[in-house]
Formats: C-alpha cells, sequence, structure tokens
C-alpha cells in the first residue's frame, strides 16, 4: 500500500470577474444621473416660460409660504396650485387646466365696493327724481295745489330729496306766531304724505321761522318752541294723508338758525317747513347721530343718579359733610329763608 503522503495535491482555481461588464450597479447609477439631468431641464424649463409675476409669487411664497397660505396673495395661486395660474398647460395665465369634458367658462367675479356703492347712490337717485317728477305732476293735475306752485320747492340735495313749502306775504302756511296750519296746508302736507309711501326712505322734517323775535324774547316761548310746534304740526297732516309712521326720523325746530334768505332774515319765506326725503348715506349719518344722543344723554343720567346716591348717603361718624358750591345748585329752588 502506498503512502497518501506521495499523492499529488491538485488546486483549482476559479477565476472571477470575467463577466463583470454585465452587472446592473451601473444602471442605477446613470438612472440617477438620467433623473437630475431631467428635474435640471425641467426647472430650466419652467423659469423660461413662467412670466415675471409668476416667478415674484413664487418667491414670495418660499420666502412666508405660511403668510400666503393663510391670508393669500399673488404667490397663494389658485386651487392647490402655488403658481397663480398654474396647471400643465403654460400658455394660461390664469386659472387651472382641467382634464377631461371642457366646462362653461366661469368667470371669476371681483367686487369693487367703491363701484357698487356709486351704482346703489345712482340707483337710489334716480328713484328720488321719478319721485319729484310725480310729486310735480300731482301738483299740476291738482287745482288747489296749482295755486301755490310757487310756493312748493322741489329739489335734488346730495342728502335726498328736499320739498320747501314757503310763506308769502299774503299767503302764510301758518296763523300768525302760532302752530296752526292753514287749510290749505293740510290739503298740501297730505298730498304730499300720500307720495311719500311710494319709496323706502326715510324722513326728516324741519320747522324754520324768520328772526323776528317774541316780545319776551328767548327766556319764555320763542321761536325755537314755535319752529318745533309747526314741524310737529306738518308731521301730523303728513300722517294723516297716509305715511306711514315708521317713516319719520327726526322732526326738529331751527327757529331762524337756517334762513332762506339769509341776506333779508325777516323775509317771509324764510319761514317754511322743509321736508327732506334722504338717501341712504344722510339716513345713516342721522341714526349714528341719534344713537351718540342717546349715549350721552344715558351717560348723563347715570351721572345725575349717581350723584343723587351719593348725597342722599348720610355722612359717616367723623367725616365732615362736603357743601355744595353755589355753582352747582339747581335752577329754580328756591333759596331758604333766614
Amino acid at each position: 500500500m502506498s503512502d497518501d503522503s506521495q499523492r499529488p495535491i491538485v488546486i483549482k482555481r476559479i477565476k472571477k470577474g470575467g463577466h463583470g461588464a454585465h452587472g446592473g450597479a451601473w444602471k442605477i447609477a446613470y438612472a440617477d444621473f438620467v433623473t437630475a439631468m431631467m428635474a435640471f431641464f425641467l426647472l430650466m424649463w419652467l423659469l423660461g416660460s413662467t412670466a415675471k409675476g409668476d416667478l415674484q409669487g413664487i418667491a414670495e411664497y418660499f420666502a412666508t409660504p405660511l403668510k400666503v397660505a393663510m391670508q393669500g396673495g399673488s404667490g397663494s395661486g389658485d386651487a392647490s396650485s402655488v403658481i397663480k395660474g398654474g396647471g400643465t398647460d403654460i400658455s394660461r395665465k390664469q386659472g387651472q387646466v382641467k382634464k377631461g369634458a371642457p366646462d362653461p367658462v366661469v368667470k371669476k367675479k371681483t367686487i369693487n365696493l367703491e363701484a357698487a356703492k356709486a351704482e346703489l347712490k345712482r340707483q337710489e337717485t334716480a328713484k328720488l327724481a321719478s319721485l319729484k317728477e310725480k310729486l310735480e305732476k300731482t301738483i299740476d293735475a291738482n287745482p288747489l295745489l296749482k295755486q301755490f306752485k310757487k310756493q312748493l320747492m322741489l329739489d335734488i340735495t346730495k342728502e335726498g330729496l328736499r320739498i320747501q313749502i314757503l310763506d308769502e306775504q299774503n299767503r302764510p302756511m301758518f296763523d300768525s306766531g302760532s302752530a296752526h296750519l292753514k287749510p290749505y296746508t293740510q290739503v298740501i302736507l297730505r298730498e304730499i304724505g300720500k307720495v311719500l309711501n311710494e319709496v323706502e326712505n326715510r324722513v326728516t322734517l324741519s320747522g324754520n321761522t324768520d328772526a323776528t323775535p317774541y316780545s319776551g324774547g328767548e327766556k319764555g316761548y320763542s321761536n325755537w318752541e314755535l319752529s318745533a310746534d309747526r314741524a310737529n304740526a306738518s308731521r301730523r297732516e303728513l300722517v294723516a294723508g297716509g305715511m306711514g309712521e315708521g317713516k319719520m326720523l327726526r322732526v326738529v325746530g331751527l327757529a331762524s338758525a337756517v334762513p332762506f334768505d339769509p341776506q333779508n332774515p325777516f323775509s317771509p319765506v324764510n319761514r317754511r317747513i322743509s321736508i327732506l326725503i334722504m338717501n341712504k348715506e344722510a339716513e345713516e349719518a342721522v341714526t349714528e347721530a341719534n344713537k351718540a344722543d342717546i349715549a350721552a344723554q344715558s351717560k348723563a343720567d347715570v351721572a345725575g343718579a349717581l350723584q343723587g346716591a351719593s348725597a342722599d348717603t348720610p355722612a359717616k361718624p367723623g367725616v365732615p359733610p362736603v357743601l355744595a358750591s353755589p355753582e352747582k345748585e339747581v335752577a329754580g329752588a328756591v333759596p331758604a329763608k333766614h
């Protein structure tokens, strides 16, 4: 038997890497390179085909994305795109491009508040002008009213349609120094009251007198009270003629403070009743003024109540009472006899 140590040793060597060129590792690197180049050229294409305003919107979005998303702006875009007018069709400047069947074009409506207010004011002025024309026709058609056509003045002002009933030397609207209406004045006011309900506008009424004072001056019954009484008497006739009670917003007496003829304050034409059919702007101003007056009066009432309560509170022991100064005495109070 032969010795095993004398056997030849055979070593098999396997060569590796002979077909390495057929592996797939290089494909991954090449795919990454192609993807990066595609993204680069796509970016260049977008930058070259995007308008300057869209570029500013994109820059604004990346600068403050949360602000644009919450408040909007040129960078907030339409629908889900951050680019205003985005979509696949870069020739479109506004709106998104919807795939599939085309829908009717829906235009975005932009409301211009100033233009809307101007349009409403124009329509309101047209209504008041139509009312003015109807009143003029009513005056011409009524023989009694036609006699007083010269004493009825109708004009459109910035506050609305103004109707003024003026006195004449030999044809007054009221008894002298009184708020009692002449019979023809009642007819005029009732005819006007019939027409006022044809518009929804509110009404203010003011009474005016000339500058001739009462013999007692302004300490007693004066032109202020007379003008206010005449305004209220006119209001009652308007309501009797058919005007809704809720249409009257304010009734004031102006005495001779606003003369019709400033050059001649004693002229009969200064004695007049002025009816103003207000536009919305004037109505809002008067309403706000009324609210301010009510608030001021409420504050004054509260202050007076608190002052009265403090006066009725008994003084604490050891604290001297506070004496009222002569300037704060109640008007009309009778002083105690000594």
